[in-house]
């Protein structure tokens, strides 16, 4: 099932809107469309089981139609005869009667085991091959199995797999000195003291995220600004003792703006103001608009700017932040809860570039922090070569620059301990988060 080049989280919402769709049919859509792209994989196992020939010789669009109809027959409670004729009548719409016959006898195939039973005859054997079994099982391509096991241990890597699968509940973000928790609703997160989890209804429905003073962000999400506001300075070079008052925070990489939103409203309590770099002009404007006060049409307190630049060669002449957040372009194989397709769309030569990406961005982060300053790194990704890989390079290539343990609220999360003494990992399936990986560093005064 494709969604073009874009997610269907961000998609969907825009997709619903304009056909109307409300309360039980918007999420009946959201469900198949999304349920759909996350299980493809073990799907497509299935749908290989019923068909005499390949499923790269079964047209696309036909192929997105056995999809939907699978996921309807498996693993939603539409009944059997209803899945097969809206697939049957979707493929004679959008291809000829022809393919619709097809659907039809490939679906009716399906329909006669439950997804269990399928599984156990179209995977490996779990004590033989148990990554293959898994791919098939969990519906992850077998290299993210591999990778994700790496990160988080073979005993607990079902259990992370299965939480990819488990669709997330809608997180919001008061930012402080804008709203409160308290005017969200919903139940207070566990490690934020900022978020809270809606048990049901649209953001869009809560005020202050309509008016811009919250957000939808992840919890781990909002850990990562938290971090680096949290974090201790050095005293500046005068000796005096330090004072956050004038302090300037550059978040590199901010597009489409969510932590930037929460770490201005950060600095302005603490009276510093923040630097919003995003290298695509369209990202930038996504920036802008999250840190646009909505009702003054004007720059939210704790902004000193938006800048659309590239990362590696800023545009900042004698800069020297105070703190820098490089939240890093990454495979995204940490948020597959939001992101499903991604693990489809990522392939191992992805790692290359974006690792020595990594180690560009960090690397130049530091060079425009100052002598006492700090970096938070952070990617969406457990990934090794991602997280221990990049920082560990880093830290061999430079001596004015050390590694120091994430403190404060952060620091306190239970079962959190990262790839490297005194950095953080997050999970999905122990803190209902998205696996972001986050590693202090601090410039030598």
């Amino acid at each position: 099932m494709r969604v073009d080049e874009a997610y269907a989280n961000l998609v969907l919402p825009h997709v619903l809107g304009r056909l109307g769709l409300e309360g039980r049919d918007a999420a009946f859509a959201t469900e198949l469309a999304s349920g759909t792209l996350r299980q493809q994989g073990t799907y497509d196992a299935v749908l290989a089981a019923c068909i005499d020939r390949p499923l790269a010789k079964v047209e696309a669009k036909v192929l997105d139609v056995l999809r939907l109809g699978a996921h309807q027959v498996l693993s939603m409670r539409v009944p059997d005869h209803a899945a097969i004729s809206t697939s049957v009548d979707l493929a004679r719409s959008k291809v000829g009667q022809g393919p619709a016959g097809f659907v039809n006898a490939v679906l009716r195939k399906v329909t006669r085991k439950p997804l269990d039973e399928w599984i156990a005859e179209v995977a490996p054997a779990q004590e033989r091959d148990h990554d293959g079994w898994a791919a098939v099982a969990f519906s992850h391509p077998r290299w993210v199995v591999e990778r994700l096991a790496e990160a988080v241990g073979r005993d607990q890597v079902d259990a992370l797999l299965e939480a990819d699968n488990v669709p997330p509940s809608v997180t919001l973000v008061a930012r402080p000195g804008r709203a409160t928790v308290e005017e969200l609703g919903g139940v207070p997160t566990p490690y934020s003291p900022y978020g809270v989890t809606l048990d049901s209804g649209s953001p869009a429905g809560v005020s202050a995220v309509a008016e811009g003073r919250a957000g939808v962000q992840d919890e781990g999400s909002q850990l990562v600004a938290i971090a680096l506001a949290e974090a201790g300075l050095d005293k500046l070079d005068h000796g005096g003792p330090h004072d956050h008052r004038d302090e300037s925070w550059l978040d590199m990489c901010a597009g489409p703006g969510g932590k930037s939103a929460l770490l201005a409203a950060l600095a302005a309590e603490q009276g510093a103001s923040l630097v919003a770099n995003e290298r695509q002009p369209h990202r930038a404007g996504l920036v802008l608009a999250n840190l646009t006060d909505r009702s003054a049409r004007s720059q939210v307190a704790g902004v000193a700017g938006v800048v659309a630049g590239d990362g590696i060669r800023p545009p900042f002449r004698d800069a020297s932040f105070d703190r820098t957040l490089v939240d890093a372009p990454c495979t995204g194989l940490g948020a597959l809860r939001r992101r499903p397709e991604a693990r489809w769309r990522r392939a191992t030569t992805d790692l290359d570039v974006l690792v020595e990406l990594q180690r560009a961005l960090l690397d130049r982060a530091l060079d425009l922090t100052r002598p006492g300053g700090v970096v938070l790194y952070a990617t969406c990704s457990p990934v090794l070569a991602e997280t221990k890989g990049v920082v560990q390079s880093v830290l061999e290539d430079r001596s004015d620059v050390v590694l120091e343990p994430i403190g404060a609220t952060v620091g306190t999360v239970p079962d959190s301990a990262g790839p490297m003494a005194g950095t953080v990992q997050l999970w999905p399936h122990r803190h209902g988060t998205d696996a972001m990986f986050l590693a202090l560093l601090r410039r030598a005064p």
